[in-house]
């Protein structure tokens, strides 16, 4: 049990100190902010644990984290489970995503793929569908070399770790994070 307690705390000393992902968390914060103020969405998906991830986050966004606000434009691609399994059989897993992209996203919104390896194909397939609609895109990963995702995404926000576990903490963290912050600057 000690491992894992010191697994998890160099994984967020690394990120504390990793001045790239501080800079980009900035970046994307910002961003967010002027996307929603503009009055566009932010799409979220991934698959598994990061399924969950995209749901939660969205979640914060919409009802709040931790104050009362104005609900913020964001949805989770990964709860329609018709459209989810329509996609999956009349075209491909890979393209659940995409799809909906096609469908829902606008110039000016962004798409946030949640992806541990970074090379889940259906998140890549979702970042080109995004680019040709003029939409930006930020992946949060872990930190792999050759990362499919990482040639279509406008922002990386990748967590320094190999292992999935702590990847995905990290994730947690980053996008309440995010999510603070966001309800700092927003007005009421």
């Amino acid at each position: 049990m000690i491992d894992q307690f010191n697994e998890h705390n160099k994984v967020f000393y690394d990120m504390q100190n990793d001045d790239n992902l501080q800079d980009n968390i900035v970046r994307v914060i910002d961003l967010l902010l002027h996307t929603f103020k503009n009055g566009n969405k932010v799409l979220i998906c991934g698959n598994g644990g990061s399924a969950a991830d995209s749901q939660h986050f969205a979640t914060e966004l919409v009802s709040k984290f931790k104050k009362d606000r104005k609900a913020l434009n964001a949805e989770a691609l990964t709860t329609d489970t018709s459209c989810l399994t329509a996609i999956g059989n009349d075209y491909s897993f890979n393209r659940v995503f995409a799809r909906q992209v096609e469908a829902k996203g606008n110039k000016g919104d962004v798409l946030i793929g949640i992806t541990t390896s970074g090379n889940s194909k259906n998140i890549t397939k979702a970042f080109k569908q995004a680019r040709i609609q003029d939409m930006i895109t930020i992946a949060m990963t872990g930190n792999f070399e050759n990362m499919k995702c990482e040639k279509y995404a406008d922002y990386m926000l990748k967590i320094p770790s190999r292992d999935t576990a702590r990847i995905q903490e990290g994730h947690v963290f980053l996008y309440h994070l995010i999510c603070d912050y966001i309800e700092q600057r927003m007005e009421s």
